[in-house]
């Protein structure tokens, strides 16, 4: 990394710090907003006296007026205490610092898988153009494009799951699994193919049909039938000159997808019950939980704002063309 590019990385953190402010602050008005009551969950269907509930509230500050709330809450941040959780009484960071490797796990995989086939598939289907391949690969993207997350997962439950037997129904691992070693990897990743699968349709088609795109736009250009015509094997003139001046575009999808693929996790994670960060905002919204509401939009806002500038150092090792000021 040239120092250039240091500098304008570190800038860029320095920017996103007033960002981290307003995404809390909206976040903090958005939940406040928001119709119900944490202590109407923490109590249910019992009969509790006036003193319990205000004694609940001022124990939990929620007797206090926004402002207060807002400003006890930044205080708090600022030494990355998010608050304490009050569905599952534990410190907010902790609770997601304990789910956040499974969702990364989930995440990650998927995101690797979609993009490296999408690619590929990109780059296969725009070498021959309408061919039977190509409008077939084209076929099968739209229909990955259109499916929604949560019906694809429950197909591929019924069909995989229950009706096959192939693949387990639900969870990261299996009870009598073994807890350390090869057995644990193999049993997490025969947990992980269903959820992998349906996270990672959607942005496969997504990222094939961006680079079949691109990659035809820069087939047609004129360094590539220069290249051509010095003999260069058709493969290297595909995949290392033209499918490397069509990638910028296409990383910017991929680093976009890594912010909607944590947004989406909540559909995949519920139908799957998978442990993660997707699951535990579901939960949280379910009991009203202010704390790790806001813990968990402002832990995954940072993540994709982190997200960006790495997209953003990725463009320089691609291209070095790209000048930054």
């Amino acid at each position: 990394m040239g120092p250039s590019l240091l500098l304008y990385t570190l800038r860029r953190l320095v920017q996103a710090v007033p960002l981290v402010f307003v995404i809390i602050l909206i976040n903090f008005a958005l939940i406040h907003a928001a119709p119900g009551d944490p202590i109407d969950f923490l109590l249910g269907s019992s009969d509790a006296t006036e003193e319990y509930i205000a004694q609940l509230r001022a124990e939990f500050g929620l007797d206090r007026p926004l402002p207060e709330q807002l400003l006890a809450y930044l205080g708090k941040m600022l030494s990355f205490d998010l608050g304490y959780s009050l569905r599952f009484r534990e410190q907010v960071l902790t609770l997601i610092l304990s789910r956040l490797p499974a969702t990364l796990l989930l995440m990650g995989t998927a995101l690797v898988v979609a993009s490296l086939l999408g690619i590929l598939l990109g780059a296969v289907a725009a070498r021959r153009p309408y061919s039977a391949t190509d409008n077939v690969a084209t076929l099968a993207a739209l229909a990955g494009y259109s499916m929604p997350v949560f019906w694809l997962g429950q197909i591929m439950l019924l069909v995989f799951a229950l009706h096959l037997a192939m693949f387990p129904t639900q969870g990261m691992m299996s009870l009598r699994a073994p807890r350390e070693g090869l057995g644990m990897v193999l049993d997490v990743a025969h947990h992980l193919v269903l959820p992998v699968a349906t996270y990672s349709v959607y942005h496969l088609a997504l990222v094939f049909r961006l680079t079949r795109v691109k990659m035809q736009e820069t087939l047609a250009l004129d360094f590539i039938t220069t290249a051509r015509a010095k003999g260069l094997p058709e493969g290297r003139v595909v995949y290392r000159h033209a499918l490397r001046n069509a990638m910028l575009p296409v990383v910017t999808v991929i680093g976009l997808n890594f912010g909607f693929m944590l947004a989406g996790s909540v559909l995949t994670e519920t139908v799957f019950a998978w442990p993660g960060t997707g699951r535990l905002l579901f939960d949280a919204i379910q009991a009203r939980d202010y704390p790790l509401l806001m813990g968990l939009f402002t832990v995954l806002s940072v993540m994709v704002i982190l997200a960006n500038v790495l997209t953003d150092v990725i463009y320089a090792l691609i291209d070095p063309r790209v000048v930054y000021r």
